[in-house]
């Protein structure tokens, strides 16, 4: 395909193309079999997700401040993945690489906005963990239900109203040379750096996007543990200690998991060139995995989620064996 503009339009002195051309890997034999390993990765990750918010959904005991922030971190990985993984599908086994200008955009923003909606699931998660271990007594007080809803409505509305902006700041720029986006999606990196205009308040933009929404939320995540370890240090009685580290240990996970990837190939970045196909696999599998292991290590990791799985498995087969019962002594009436 050609990788020049092929329709244009002129709006306000802005050049913007019909389509843009997502070039995905390039010179990889077999290319394919890694987009089936994502096809496969998406079906765990919908099921796993879909089992988690189902779980903490029917059982009462999850119906807490807690969970609802879990709710919201599986919610944002079964959609972030869901704006992703299909599309990636689509352009690269099925050959539709080409994508409109608008579904470019649009797509951009959801996967931006999700993918940071886990992030700041996350803090929300280090915050009620921080409250629970430094103020046990206080914590229903502090953290109800009320509370956690409406700080994630905040983060929601804070997300997409960064994300608006930072989507809509590429309208102002003119692409009068090549359309192909050196990405496995409509990447705002890529795509800003192809324009023939100014695009330094893109560059700026994408850097503080960087740094409040990854950066800090990491910093004060550390730094609630940091609160925690100087609270758990004036705990005496070692058991005890132990076991207020056991109610954190999946979290911790979930961090490591989400941001360890996401840090380390920007720092790469930064020190060194990184080839296109190189950053695409790091890209494509920090974006992908963590959603798919979340409700992985939180059903295993977590004993009031297994106890809640176990409960509902139990009434679900007294029903069951109930309705058999009824339609059997049924059966022999008539």
């Amino acid at each position: 395909m050609s990788s020049m503009l092929s329709n244009t339009s002129v709006n306000s002195y802005f050049v913007r193309p019909a389509t843009f051309f997502i070039n995905g890997f390039s010179n990889i034999p077999h290319a394919k079999y890694y987009y089936v390993f994502l096809s496969v990765a998406y079906v765990v990750t919908v099921l796993g997700n879909s089992f988690i918010m189902s779980t903490i959904y029917l059982a009462r005991r999850l119906h807490t401040a807690k969970y609802i922030a879990v709710f919201n971190l599986a919610l944002s990985d079964l959609c972030g993945n869901s704006a992703l993984i299909p599309k990636v599908i689509d352009m690269f086994l099925f050959d539709h690489q080409d994508i409109s200008y608008e579904a470019c955009l649009v797509n951009m923003f959801f996967v931006f906005h999700f993918m940071n909606m886990q992030s700041l699931s996350l803090l929300a998660l280090a915050f009620d963990r921080l409250i629970a271990i430094c103020y046990p007594l206080r914590y229903h007080a502090i953290v109800t239900k009320s509370v956690m809803f409406l700080i994630i409505a905040f983060m929601w509305i804070f997300s997409m109203s960064i994300f608006g902006i930072l989507v809509g700041l590429l309208t102002r720029l003119s692409f009068c040379r090549s359309t192909v986006v050196n990405s496995y999606f409509c990447d705002h990196g890529p795509i800003f750096r192809l324009a023939c205009n100014d695009n330094s308040i893109n560059k700026i933009m994408a850097n503080i996007c960087f740094g409040l929404l990854i950066c800090l939320p990491l910093l004060l995540i550390i730094f609630s543990y940091f609160c925690i370890a100087l609270a758990l240090s004036k705990i005496a009685h070692g058991g005890e200690r132990i076991k207020a580290m056991k109610t954190c240990s999946s979290h911790l996970l979930l961090v490591a998991i989400f941001y360890l990837p996401a840090i380390s190939l920007n720092i790469a970045a930064l020190t060194a060139s990184l080839h296109p196909n190189t950053r695409i696999i790091n890209n494509s599998l920090s974006q992908i995995i963590p959603p798919m292991l979340n409700p992985i290590i939180y059903t295993l990791k977590t004993d009031e989620v297994m106890q809640s799985v176990k409960e509902l498995y139990k009434r679900n087969k007294v029903n069951l064996m109930m309705e058999r019962n009824v339609k059997h002594n049924g059966g022999n009436c008539a």
